[in-house]
């Protein structure tokens, strides 16, 4: 039993000791200046006496004693340590205000990628690197994009971000802060009743071209429907004016043959009379007194 109180013991002092022990340790090493850690995309920079000591930019673990020497002990104290995000960052400027060269209030927004470059100059040699990168860029939309075309405007964006690029590159880098990509995403109009005019012309532009379609279209159908109208009535005429001639051919075929013509013309009478729906009465020969009796009763 004391064995295995022993045992339990000694896992609970080990699991308390890894616990706790270790990393306040680990701690009081790295606050004396024995090493640091660099994380993935960080940078530190060491700062003794207002003077940089050392620069860490690769991640992982350094022993500052090799790095730094005898000033690794008394950084921590008596100097500081400036952790930097050496990350792309990204940024968008909204609606940058600019004339075309119409005198139409436009406005211009600008998506730009900047990371540092130089740390360095980035911690001592500007107060606020990334707004005056803002300030840079937005000053050069204004002062290459004034007065250009209206149509080149809103059109040619590629050349347009390539110009901004071009003007504000070289300035960022002296800060420290190097410029990436940088696109213009939007070109729109400022003034609101400008707005309104464009919107009011185009929607008169659209009911303009769709009545003119509207009417091409009626056009095309009378000229069609004419057209049937004009060919049906051509036709018409030739049978009415052929007509006679095919009926005078047919009664002359007819009338060669007196049998033939005699029951034509008896068939057609029986047939007219069977057409008009009257009533036919049948009367024995030689009775006039049924006949005067008929005709007595229709009159009554």
């Amino acid at each position: 039993m004391d064995t295995i109180y022993g045992f339990l013991g000694g896992v609970a002092l080990s699991f308390f000791g890894m616990l706790f022990a270790v990393p306040i340790g680990l701690f009081f090493i790295r606050l004396l200046g024995f090493y640091t850690i660099v994380d993935e995309g960080t940078c530190q920079v060491f700062v003794l006496f207002g003077k940089v000591i050392g620069i860490l930019d690769d991640p992982g673990l350094h022993i500052l004693p090799l790095r730094l020497g005898i000033n690794a002990f008394l950084v921590n104290w008596l100097g500081s340590r400036r952790v930097l995000d050496m990350r792309l960052d990204q940024q968008y400027l909204r609606s940058n205000p600019v004339n075309s060269e119409e005198g139409a209030p436009m406005g211009v927004g600008i998506w730009y990628e900047m990371y540092i470059s130089d740390p360095v100059s980035y911690l001592f040699k500007n107060a606020d690197p990334r707004g005056s990168l803002g300030a840079n860029v937005s000053n050069a939309v204004v002062r290459s994009l004034s007065n250009l075309p209206l149509d080149q405007m809103l059109v040619n964006r590629h050349s347009m971000s390539k110009t901004v690029r071009e003007e504000v590159s070289p300035r960022s880098h002296e800060w420290g802060y190097k410029l990436g990509s940088v696109y213009i995403r939007k070109v729109h109009f400022r003034d609101a009743a400008m707005i309104q005019q464009i919107a009011a012309k185009v929607v008169n532009r659209l009911r303009q071209v769709t009545s003119a379609i509207k009417q091409d279209g009626a056009n095309q159908v009378n000229i069609i429907t004419s057209t049937a109208d004009r060919q049906a009535a051509i036709e018409f005429a030739k049978a009415g004016a052929i007509r006679p001639k095919i009926v005078g051919q047919a009664m002359a075929a007819i009338t060669a043959d007196h049998e033939v013509a005699d029951a034509v013309f008896e068939i057609l009478e029986t047939q007219k009379i069977l057409d008009s729906k009257g009533q036919l009465t049948l009367i024995p020969a030689n009775n006039k007194l049924l006949s005067q009796l008929l005709v007595a009763g229709k009159k009554s």
